[in-house]
């Protein structure tokens, strides 16, 4: 048989016929679009590994001048905000256990006079280590304050202390994490990406899947109800994520040496909220999407922006202002605290009831938008 020619007119004719079918998918081509622009724009404008403005809680009986300039100087530095000033110590161990701060300053009472003597008094700085990235500038920061925090005050009859060693030790006691060991920062949030990623796309494709298949009618003919459906398609997979958390629990441990201080049980109650949360996003994205590529594209269009904006790759403090807004109205974000938390820190339920109470509001707001998303491909 003799071989046909390259044909230059019917190259044309394929080659418009794919401008067409692209031109009818909007939907993958918006993707193909908003996708770059997304990366653009969370890379070049909100990813930031040095953080600014970290919370700090101030535990002091001594408010004289030299801690007042102290404290001046901490904010000047640019790496901390006191956000809790003179607050008693108890309030201050549960601002840092559920994450409001990020630094908790400890002045002694008698600090102003230890310095007037010449005694070298010591401030304690207790870190919360659980992200060594989100900490690491800042605490290189505070051992240079004790060179020039009273540097202003320390003239005439004063100017002796400000020669020589600083006037005050500044210790710096890190929490949680004390050897900086990224692993325990990284793989508790494995948990909360992995579950994200599977259980999205698993349900975004479980619809997609009966419509490509020709069933999707039969389903829709059945007598069920559409929150009967979408239970039916979300409480397999939570089963299924249940066995990956076992999974990584068990690499974390054994394998990466990350301590377990909380409570396994509290960790479980969460997950059932998180997953169902996950999933249905992933159901909503199967009642837009026309195939399963859609479905897939849709899944990587949250993802994402899950990943980025989170905390897990990059300090979530470290964000400008809007990337925090968009970040904390995703679920991922509120369970790498979560978990984080319960499992470096020993939280309770106490600690993390705002975290648990925006992941149900989130997974709520979703429910409702699938159910009638659904109602909608039912007629």
């Amino acid at each position: 048989m003799k071989r046909r020619r390259f044909s230059y007119p019917r190259f044309v004719a394929l080659m418009m016929k794919e401008f067409i079918q692209m031109r009818r998918d909007r939907l993958t081509f918006a993707m193909m679009v908003m996708i770059p622009i997304m990366q653009l724009v969370l890379f070049g404008f909100a990813i930031n590994t040095d953080p600014k403005h970290l919370p700090v809680a101030v535990v002091s009986a001594d408010q004289g001048v030299f801690t007042r300039s102290l404290i001046v100087s901490l904010e000047n530095s640019g790496h901390f905000k006191v956000t809790h000033p003179f607050v008693s110590a108890a309030k201050a161990q549960q601002l840092i256990r559920s994450g409001d701060v990020q630094f908790v300053l400890h002045i002694p009472e008698d600090f102003s006079r230890e310095l007037l003597r010449a005694r070298h008094p010591t401030v304690l700085v207790e870190a919360d280590a659980t992200d060594p990235a989100a900490t690491s500038n800042a605490v290189a920061t505070l051992i240079q304050l004790a060179y020039s925090a009273l540097r202003h005050d320390l003239k005439g009859p004063l100017a002796s202390l400000a020669t020589g060693p600083p006037p005050f030790e500044m210790v710096v006691h890190k929490r949680y994490n004390p050897e900086g060991i990224n692993q325990y920062n990284i793989v508790p949030g494995l948990m909360g990406v992995v579950l994200t990623m599977t259980m999205i796309i698993f349900t975004a494709l479980a619809v997609t899947r009966e419509t490509e298949r020709g069933t999707m009618e039969t389903l829709l003919a059945m007598p069920v109800r559409p929150i009967e459906v979408m239970a039916g398609k979300i409480v397999p997979y939570i089963f299924v994520g249940y066995l990956q958390v076992a999974l990584i629990l068990t690499a974390a441990y054994f394998l990466f040496g990350v301590p377990i201080e909380g409570s396994i049980g509290l960790l479980s109650l969460v997950l059932i909220i998180f997953i169902a949360a996950n999933l249905a996003v992933g159901f909503t994205f199967s009642t837009i999407a026309r195939n399963q590529l859609q479905a897939m594209q849709m899944s990587f269009f949250f993802f994402l922006p899950s990943l980025l904006l989170s905390g897990f790759m990059f300090p979530f403090r470290a964000m400008p202002g809007w990337a925090q807004w968009i970040g904390e109205a995703l679920p991922l974000t509120h369970f790498l605290r979560i978990v984080r938390g319960i499992l470096l820190k020993g939280n309770g339920i106490s600690d993390i009831t705002n975290d648990t109470l925006a992941i149900a509001a989130f997974f709520l707001f979703v429910s409702i938008v699938a159910l009638k998303r659904y109602r909608l491909t039912m007629d």
